[in-house]
């Protein structure tokens, strides 16, 4: 009506891809992305080891959750195959 007709025609669900997203769903490259998690994860937690100002502290601890966090996501996400 009043010429939105060609507007519901047009649309389209075009959804947002994130770049990591796309390089999840090779199996190989999901492989590479979690042993580089697991890397800097394990860099974190030493860091923590060491002991450091309650400032610092706090913010390694925050890295610490996000790389945690972020090594789930991964490992949630199944690779296409092909």
């Amino acid at each position: 009506m009043f010429g939105l007709e060609d507007q519901k025609k047009k649309k389209q669900s075009n959804e947002f891809v994130f770049e990591l997203e796309k390089e999840l769903n090779n199996p190989k490259r999901q492989k590479e992305i979690r042993a580089q998690i697991e890397k800097k994860l394990m860099r974190v937690k030493e860091a923590l080891k060491k002991g450091t100002e309650k400032l610092d502290f706090d913010r390694i601890g925050v890295i610490l959750q996000g790389y945690a966090s972020l090594l789930k996501i991964v490992d949630r996400t199944k690779p296409t195959k092909g």
